[in-house]
């Protein structure tokens, strides 16, 4: 009996994703709650559109309509972003984003984004920033305050 010739791509294809997965499972987000920067300077440069909470719990720059919660590394800047956060229905739209360094490095984003699933809301993003926020938003003339 033969051996199909797309099984083994099939096999490669279904492991490279499932080691994907498992690297992907130590973040406190997962791929569907990043949100890319075009995505979000659409929708915050349309007033017809819902608008999201946009919070910055970083250093960086403030982009167009956001709040500074300032950095989240910092547990009383997390107490009182959960103080701002408690009076906010659990499906509002927010969006996170930080932007002081490479993602991987940054120490703000996983704080405030595990808050967030503490407190059980259901619809937050993270704001897709790999490198920082002047090289993937304010280098793309996205709008800042």
């Amino acid at each position: 009996m033969k051996t199909p010739k797309k099984l083994p791509f099939f096999l490669l294809a279904l492991s490279l994703f499932c080691a994907g997965f498992i690297l992907v499972r130590d973040e406190p987000w997962n791929p569907f709650q990043l949100m890319e920067p075009k995505a979000l300077a659409d929708i915050i440069t349309d007033p017809t559109r819902n608008q999201p909470l946009v919070i910055n719990i970083g250093p960086s720059g403030s982009i167009k309509g956001a709040i500074d919660a300032n950095a989240a590394k910092d547990k009383e800047n997390l107490t009182k972003l959960r103080e701002r956060l408690s009076a906010e229905p659990k499906d509002k739209q927010i969006v996170l984003y930080c932007g002081c360094c490479p993602f991987k490095d940054c120490p703000n984003i996983r704080p405030a984004f595990s808050l967030l699933n503490d407190m059980g809301f259901k619809n937050h993003k993270l704001l897709n920033l790999p490198k920082n926020l002047k090289v993937n938003w304010i280098d793309k003339g996205y709008p800042m305050n």
